[in-house]
C-alpha cells in the first residue's frame, strides 16, 4: 500500500470513528456501478469524469446507440418497414464499432436469434 493510500485510509477511519460519514445521501442503498469492463483500466477514470459531465467518447456513444437499437429491434416485428431501417442503422454502427476496435459481442443475444429465426422462416 502506497503512502498516499495509507494516509487516505487513516483519514477515512478517523472520519468513521467520529461519525462524519453517517447519514450521507444514499447511505444504506446499493451503489449504482456502471459496467466499464470494456474500457481499458488506464482510461476508466477519465471516461467516468467525462460521462459524469454529460460527455461520452464517440465510440462509447456509438455503443450506447447500438444497444438502444438492438433493444428496439427486439420489440419490432421483422415485417414492419421501420424494422429494416433500424436494422440498417445497427449494421452501420456495428461496422463503425469494429473499425474503432470495439467488440460487438454485446449485441449477439436475443436479436441475433431473432434474425436467425427470421431468415430460417423465409427459406
Amino acid at each position: 500500500m502506497s503512502l498516499l493510500d495509507q494516509l487516505a485510509e487513516k483519514h477515512i477511519l478517523a472520519a468513521l470513528r467520529q461519525g462524519e460519514l453517517d447519514n450521507l445521501p444514499g447511505s444504506g442503498k446499493p451503489l449504482q456501478l456502471d459496467d466499464d469492463s470494456h474500457v481499458p483500466a488506464e482510461l476508466r477514470a477519465g471516461y467516468r469524469i467525462l460521462k459524469n459531465s454529460g460527455f461520452l467518447p464517440p465510440e462509447l456513444e456509438m455503443r450506447r446507440e447500438a444497444i438502444e437499437l438492438h433493444e428496439l429491434l427486439c420489440t419490432l416485428d421483422s415485417g414492419e418497414a421501420h424494422y429494416q431501417q433500424q436494422e440498417n442503422r445497427l449494421r452501420l454502427l456495428k461496422i463503425k464499432l469494429i473499425q474503432a476496435g470495439i467488440s460487438t459481442d454485446f449485441l449477439h443475444g436475443g436479436y441475433g436469434r431473432k434474425v436467425q429465426k427470421h431468415f430460417s422462416e423465409e427459406q
